[in-house]
């Protein structure tokens, strides 16, 4: 068959989705406490009402897409445990848990491994190296884009390679606003036509070269949906959940064919975190 021009555009631009299964935590104990990153301020007030609320929205916006939520039950001591993608990484059946640069979220690893566990996951691997999880990997189908700069340590992305049995690409991160790489990419679909959103000031040069070769018709994210953490976002490769104030990336993605759901996360930004440091996704 004989594709024009034109339909090649067409289907580039026809982005489909498919069903996920999240984990997710309730923010029934958050609160901003400590600092470990640019974003927390202790002595600003923290709504936990409105964070609960917010939390709530976006597990019913995967809901009513289609896609499974699992709970894992928050533990008192544990503020940023609602951050569940910096839990675990889940691709194939195999887990590769966390191990937390802060002494603040060790713990956390823990009732995760237990929650794996409890629920028939028998390949779990627990981390020597510094390594937070989803908040620094993220699986494009084909490879895992690894972070580092601020929290997951260089070498605890051979260990995802030996763990998960997937081919690594390491990214380092250089702006501490950015201290994850879930603050700066995330995957908009996945496979064989794995496409991402940026922002190339996150990411040192050499990591802005490697990806725009490996994307190079990646949706670039400008300094302001950067800022409102923008790029913490979750895509089923076509329904976009993003923090309400990304009206630019938004843009950008409808033009493409997805379509952008933005939703209020005023909270749970206090702390650094926006819809996908919400959701760890269980890669099949």
């Amino acid at each position: 068959m004989t594709v024009t021009a034109g339909q090649a555009v067409a289907t580039l631009a026809s982005p489909h989705a498919t069903t996920r299964r999240y984990v997710m935590c309730a923010p029934k104990y958050f609160t901003v406490e400590y600092s470990i990153n640019p974003w927390m301020d202790p002595g600003a007030p923290v709504d936990v009402d409105l964070a609960m609320l917010q939390w709530a929205e976006l597990r019913r916006t995967y809901e009513r897409l289609g896609h499974l939520v699992e709970v894992v039950e928050p533990q008192p001591g544990l503020p940023d445990m609602v951050f569940a993608a910096n839990s675990a990484t889940v691709i194939d059946g195999r887990v590769l848990g966390a191990r937390f640069r802060a002494p603040q979220r060790a713990a956390e690893a823990e009732h995760f491994r237990r929650w794996f566990i409890t629920r028939g996951y028998r390949n779990v691997v627990m981390p020597s190296r510094i390594n937070e999880a989803e908040g620094d990997f993220a699986w494009t189908g084909r490879v895992l884009l690894a972070g580092s700069g601020f929290r997951t340590d260089p070498e605890a992305h051979a260990e995802a390679q030996e763990a998960l049995g997937v081919p690594v690409v390491s990214l380092r991160l250089v702006d501490p606003r950015y201290y994850h790489l879930d603050t700066a990419l995330f995957v908009l679909e996945c496979g064989e036509r794995a496409q991402i959103a940026y922002f190339p000031g996150a990411f040192s040069s050499g990591s802005r070269r490697v990806l725009e070769r490996m994307f190079p018709d990646a949706v670039i994210a400008d300094a302001a949906d950067a800022a409102c953490l923008g790029l913490n976002g979750v895509s089923d490769g076509r329904h976009v959940v993003l923090p309400a104030e990304a009206t630019g990336l938004a843009a950008q993605l409808a033009a493409r064919g997805y379509e952008p759901i933005l939703l209020g996360i005023s909270e749970l930004r206090k702390s650094g975190g926006g819809p996908k440091c919400c959701t760890l996704e269980l890669h099949a």
